[in-house]
């Protein structure tokens, strides 16, 4: 069966990801400059790496879609944990198309006699 919603809907969430997970370094850097925590960069590098988990799991979800699934639904909870107001449309889309790429059955075709 084809998994083009669910590729389409990780691969969205991974790249919008990306984006929220660089604003969020901004946000850090500026933070950094001014009071010298360096805790919200170190989450949106966590968040990166979450996206890029994201993206593979769209890619994955194609040949098994199990694991691609599980990809997407953990880069989802992990990036809303690490920088939630930044990760709440990616997280979405990743919730979204994770949880259909676990869930989804594949059609079984049958050649009845």
């Amino acid at each position: 069966m084809k998994r083009t919603t669910e590729f389409v809907l990780g691969l969205i969430g991974g790249i919008f990801g990306l984006i929220g997970a660089v604003m969020a370094l901004f946000v850090g850097v500026v933070d950094e400059a001014f009071s010298g925590s360096t805790e919200i960069s170190g989450l949106g590098w966590s968040a990166v790496l979450l996206s890029i988990l994201g993206i593979v799991g769209s890619i994955v979800v194609k040949r098994k879609p199990k694991l691609g699934g599980a990809f997407m639904t953990i880069a989802a909870i992990g990036g809303v944990i690490s920088i939630s107001m930044f990760y709440i449309i990616p997280g979405v889309l990743l919730i979204i198309g994770g949880l259909m790429g676990l869930i989804r059955k594949d059609k079984i075709n049958s050649i009845e006699a």
